[in-house]
């Protein structure tokens, strides 16, 4: 029996030091003679771990305790960052651990390099699901985390000739001190076999799945601790085995390789994270990787709801107790596996074992783009998961049942709500399973919600009225403002005579008053420049390129693809070099225009803009006539990391989607949290920031999404490059190898595209866009009404707060 009321363990910097030599001899270092930075890291590492422990056993008993209602947040991506000084922060401890370094002559920044980020998601929506577990802590709600341990995360990005090149990112080369790995928690993963058709005593009809290929999911487990409380909630991570490590008799029949091809070919589930899918092997291993996560947190939540409600072994009350919530299409597969088990296992009758997975499940979309939802070949599921197959045949069949009750004869309607889709191959719409499947269907903004009410989902909102509801996205403040930018959180706690602001993000309002105060204004912009140099010399270290602090830091950092048009910035970068070239001494606003993010290995297109930035980059900064008025920067493998040393020295945030295809954004809501002004289109969440700092306190340009639609169908680019003498310039630089002159025809796809149906509309937002960036020119030389402006973004952030989000969720999805 473990005694939880034993003594706390002593926070103060001596109780700190001791717990540190003791894992320095005892844990960490074999030789205290040779101890290396990362050994130190190490030491640190673990001694918070043990305070994180302490709290984490307590968290767990209390749960049990009051049995509370779980709440389980699947998702392929947990982008969680550094972990070290966001525990220290979060345990009220990083000043002392600070005092002890200090102490011990150690360097502070340099052990804390020393840690590798996570490599366990991409974008944003692994981002918002770390936003999400950190807030779940903070509320004090019983929340877990459930994902896949990735052993090389999506890759390394480097940069070869200006060119994208992915390599393994062997994040876990040094081992992870967060991590607790947890053997005993074992699930088999089954694939394959066939399903076996019985009826027992009193004639009832079951279903048993075998000889299929099992593979073995293991545990490892990550605390995730709440700010200024006592909470530690879990992320669980799975990691596959083989369920046979070694096969003794190839061995000994000299056959060694086939000895552990088995243990070799299992694990490849969770090596990488989004293998290539242009081939079929890559779609085959995808699907496999998205049964083998669901499966694997099914039956981990099952068994852990059993071991605290014995006296219901069917599991009729589950819904009572759980709620699941699902982060976009990719753990879809969570409902058919939770109704395999519920009755294929536990014996529950169609209707009851349905109605439990309605009321647990919750689906969060995050595209409206028809191209980006998932669907998988019918086929390939029938081979790979065939009892699950036969599960989404009936869920279809009873679910069409209902339409053409409701609407008989309108076989149009059937055709566009069945869960598969006969276009082409037949196949299976995750997005449609998961609204059919799910109690709520949620939108991560206003407008996006909107427009899944008016065109994605029209038809299942008018089957469902009431299921699709909206979830504006948030961020913790306690890691984009306090961690990532100290300096401007000391001001704004100084300011406010406290740090309530840090679980009450709508305190920030207090800070309206003084955007006009200009000694605040002073200090603002002193802690604005202080983060701009210290970006400039990791730009010198990284890249070996001088920047001018002093210029407008203009920042688009995100995933590389053709919709978040990286295009349209470069189109504007190319006209304003032509503006410096063609007028030399003209005056101008000097200008860093900094990217960062990666393009998946598959997408040529993505990869050939990567290219483009760094060659337009290579021209314009090695030109004497543009000298510090103009320079491009491409920041290789963006993770939370490098976004930690960008966001709180950008001045301009770029947020320029087309219309319509962001479904949120959340890079938006950072970078406005550090002082960043918006240039955006009116898409995601930039409509609702604009509705919260004010029309004058943000740059908003382009068509909206209903011109769009209107425009589709008689839009002709070609008009618009003939029209417009600049971007005629611009485009024929391009085309006519300007900037790759050793490969003039390098960019010809790129302006084909854009010239013969420009799909992103680009050319239809280039002059709205290049006029609203000369408003962003008048601004910036008027220094004062630039900061008061930044202040007031900052101080109207409160609204995009994850703590809001999840409140939300909370109360409307999970019924907390």
């Amino acid at each position: 029996m473990i005694n939880l009321e034993t003594k706390p363990l002593e926070r103060t910097p001596e109780a700190i030091y001791q717990r540190m030599l003791h894992h320095l001899l005892h844990t960490v270092v074999k030789d205290p003679a040779r101890v290396t930075d990362r050994d130190w890291f190490n030491v640190l590492a673990h001694t918070l771990r043990d305070y994180l422990a302490e709290n984490w056993l307590k968290t767990t008993h209390r749960y049990y305790e009051e049995d509370a209602r779980r709440i389980y947040y699947l998702s392929m991506e947990f982008l969680l960052g550094r972990a070290l000084v966001n525990n220290a922060l979060n345990l009220n401890m990083l000043e002392s651990c600070r005092e002890v370094l200090k102490e011990l002559n150690l360097p502070e920044e340099t052990i804390y390099e020393m840690e590798n980020d996570p490599a366990l998601g991409n974008g944003g929506l692994g981002r918002l699901a770390a936003c999400f577990l950190d807030s779940m802590a903070t509320l004090n709600l019983a929340g877990y985390g459930y994902g896949i341990r990735y052993e090389f995360g999506m890759f390394y990005q480097r940069l070869k000739d200006g060119m994208q090149v992915e390599q393994p990112d062997n994040w876990l080369r040094y081992a992870n001190p967060w991590e607790f790995p947890r053997p005993e928690l074992l699930y088999p993963v089954q694939y394959g076999g066939n399903v076996i058709e019985y009826r027992d005593h009193k004639g009832l009809l079951y279903h048993e799945w075998s000889n299929t290929q099992d593979v073995m999911a293991m545990a490892y487990d990550l605390p995730i601790t709440g700010y200024n409380t006592d909470t530690v909630n879990t992320l669980r991570l799975w990691s596959a085995k083989s369920s046979r490590d070694f096969n003794l008799q190839c061995f000994n029949q000299g056959e060694y390789l086939k000895a552990v091809e088995e243990k070799s070919q299992s694990e490849t589930l969770s090596k990488v994270l989004y293998p290539d899918d242009t081939t079929a092997e890559g779609r085959q291993l995808r699907l496999k990787q998205e049964y083998f996560f669901v499966s694997a947190s099914i039956q981990d939540i099952v068994r852990r709801y059993q071991s605290t409600h014995p006296d219901d072994p069917q599991l009729f009350h589950l819904s009572d107790k759980i709620a699941i919530q699902l982060n976009d299409t990719h753990p879809v597969l969570a409902i058919p596996e939770m109704l395999h088990l519920l009755i294929d296992k536990y014996r529950q009758d169609w209707d009851s074992a349905w109605n439990n997975c309605v009321k647990i499940f919750g689906y969060t979309n995050h595209t409206l783009m028809p191209e980006a939802l998932e669907t998988w070949s019918a086929h390939l599921v029938e081979k790979l998961l065939p009892r699950h197959f036969q599960l989404i045949n009936e869920i279809n069949r009873r679910f069409l049942e209902q339409v053409r009750y409701r609407f008989p004869g309108d076989l149009d309607l059937i055709r566009r709500v069945s869960i598969y889709g006969e276009d082409g191959e037949k196949h299976l719409r995750m997005a449609h399973l998961a609204v059919v499947g799910s109690h709520k269907v949620n939108g991560v903004a206003e407008i996006h919600t909107q427009l899944m009410k008016k065109t994605l989902f029209s038809d299942f909102n008018r089957l469902f009225e009431g299921r699709i509801i909206n979830k504006t996205n948030g961020i913790t403040p306690r890691r984009w403002l306090n961690e990532a930018n100290p300096q401007l959180a000391h001001l704004i706690s100084d300011r406010l005579g406290n740090q309530a602001w840090l679980t009450d993000l709508s305190q920030l309002k207090k800070l309206i008053p003084f955007a006009e105060d200009q000694i605040f204004q002073k200090s603002f912009q002193d802690v604005k420049k202080h983060n701009k140099e210290k970006l400039a010399l990791f730009i010198k270290k990284c890249l070996q390129l001088e920047i001018n602090p002093h210029a407008l830091f203009d920042v688009q950092v995100k995933r590389i693809h053709e919709y978040k048009r990286q295009l349209l910035n470069v189109l504007h970068i190319i006209t304003r070099y032509n503006r410096i070239r063609a007028n030399p001494n003209a005056p101008i606003v000097p200008r860093v225009m900094i990217f960062a993010g990666k393009a998946a290995p598959g997408y040529v297109q993505a990869k050939r803009i990567i290219k483009l930035i760094n060659d337009v980059a290579d021209v314009i900064n090695h030109d004497i006539i543009i000298g510090d008025r103009l320079k491009v920067v491409f920041i290789p493998n963006y993770d939370v990391s490098v976004a930690q040393r960008i966001m709180p020295a950008a001045e301009l945030s770029e947020q320029i989607s087309t219309a319509g295809t962001e479904a949120s954004g959340t890079g938006n809501m950072k970078l406005a949290l550090n002082g960043a002004l918006t240039i955006g289109t009116l898409d995601g969440a930039n409509l609702e920031i604009r509705e919260e700092v004010g029309e004058k306190n943000i740059f908003m340009f382009g068509l909206n999404s209903d011109e769009i639609a209107h425009l589709k169908g008689h839009y002709h680019p070609i008009d618009l490059y003939h029209s417009n003498p600049e971007l005629k310039q611009v485009l024929d630089m391009l085309n006519e190898g300007y900037f790759s002159v050793e490969e003039p025809a390098r960019f010809k796809p790129i302006v084909e595209s854009l010239l013969n149906g420009d799909p992103f509309l680009n050319l239809a937002d280039y002059e709205a866009y290049i006029n609203c960036q000369q408003q962003v020119d008048d601004l910036y030389q008027n220094s004062l009404e630039w900061t008061r402006r930044a202040i007031l973004n900052v101080a109207q952030m409160g609204k995009f707060s994850s703590d809001r989000t999840i409140q939300d969720y909370a109360k409307e999805i999970w019924q907390l």
